[in-house]
């Protein structure tokens, strides 16, 4: 990936009923929904010696619990299937067991992916300035990078979404206007539950609460993930580190300088059958935890303030030690999958203070990556 080809990034603005904010986006990022599926239909075969009618079946097992637990955002999944069949790109049809297969794959893979993420919240109190920093690097299939959107989601009586997706998930990272803001990091773990939300179901509900207690309490209702996964999620007052399973979550809280990081392996989380899978995993973690003493060390507490994007890009988050299994993912030249840091984001919350965050396409630093992109647009 280029920068000039991270410079045609989609940025949408959907608006309406479940129904039509699906029907909105299928229709507009239709090739991109096409090639997404095909993407995933190579990546099940090949990974999960899973045909695509075999996917279909295990996403029909999850429709029937999204019908029960938000069928609003089933609704909008059959309004993205549905936007997708008008825009007639394709003479395969699409209907809303694909657009659900999308939305719970990381669920039906029964974690036989591989895949990487670093996250950060950072609750800054210095001299002229109270903030809260989310950010993470989003690590995935190289192949995915040029289907990527910006989408923000406008709905009656819910805040106002902006977040960076895959075409066809309805849930993925970003923040809403009661400046409440999601980061994932992917866990192998087994056993899963079709009964139970999929994660970026989870992330989008996340996104509609007004504040990180309420999104809590909103999980605990719905009986917690259908797979093992961590949601980093903060608003003004703070994060927790959601370490998310069907058998019952925990939540992580921030240490003494405020800080919560995490990468691809539970931490507190005792419940589930989680083998070690990803050897650079606890090593991203030590170095993510060691690059915030450096800069707490280095500015000391008067100049904390100046912990920001800027910064955090170029000295967190473009870090390539232990590469390719670093901070800044590069494609594993030993492995046949392709994974890189396909996007970063750095969220500042702060009372009294419309909510923002600057993005990026590509990897941090490596002078391919896109222009710094603003939410909200």
């Amino acid at each position: 990936m280029t920068s000039k080809t991270y410079e045609e990034v989609p940025r949408l603005l959907l608006r309406g009923s479940p129904y039509d904010i699906g029907l909105q986006h299928g229709k507009l990022l239709a090739p991109q929904i096409l090639d997404q599926l095909s993407i995933y239909r190579e990546l099940f075969r090949q990974a999960c010696k899973f045909e695509w009618a075999h996917v279909r079946t295990v996403a029909e097992e999850f429709q029937a619990g999204i019908d029960r637990l938000a069928p609003g955002l089933l609704e909008e999944m059959r309004g993205i299937a549905d936007g997708v069949q008008e825009a007639k790109l394709s003479l395969d049809p699409v209907d809303v067991l694909d657009i659900v297969a999308l939305n719970a794959r990381s669920e039906i893979a029964l974690g036989q992916w591989d895949d990487g993420c670093t996250s950060l919240a950072w609750h800054i109190s210095a001299p002229g300035t109270v903030k809260q920093i989310l950010a993470q690097n989003w690590d995935w299939r190289e192949a995915v990078g040029k289907n990527l959107a910006m989408v923000a989601i406008e709905q009656a009586g819910k805040p106002k979404i902006w977040m960076v997706t895959e075409p066809g998930i309805v849930g993925k990272i970003g923040f809403n206007s009661r400046s409440v803001g999601v980061c994932l990091n992917a866990i192998r773990a087994r056993p899963i539950s079709t009964s139970l939300l999929p994660i970026h179901l989870l992330l989008r509900i996340a996104l509609e609460s007004d504040s990180v207690a309420a999104a809590i309490a909103t999980f605990e209702k719905l009986g917690g993930a259908a797979s093992s996964q961590h949601i980093l999620i903060a608003d003004v007052n703070g994060a927790r580190g959601l370490e998310l399973s069907p058998r019952g979550g925990v939540y992580l809280s921030e240490d003494s300088n405020g800080i919560v990081t995490h990468t691809n392996h539970f931490l507190q989380n005792m419940l589930m059958d989680e083998p070690p899978w990803l050897s650079g995993s606890p090593v991203r973690l030590e170095r993510a935890k060691t690059i915030c003493e450096e800069l707490i060390g280095e500015l000391g507490p008067e100049r904390l303030g100046e912990v920001d994007a800027k910064l955090l890009r170029a000295r967190f988050f473009s870090d390539t030690f232990n590469s390719p299994q670093a901070i800044c993912c590069s494609p594993d030249p030993d492995r046949d999958a392709r994974i890189q840091t396909l996007f970063n984001i750095v969220m500042t919350f702060a009372p009294g203070k419309e909510p923002s965050a600057e993005v990026i396409f590509g990897k941090p630093g490596s002078g391919e990556e896109s222009r710094v992109y603003a939410m909200p647009w």
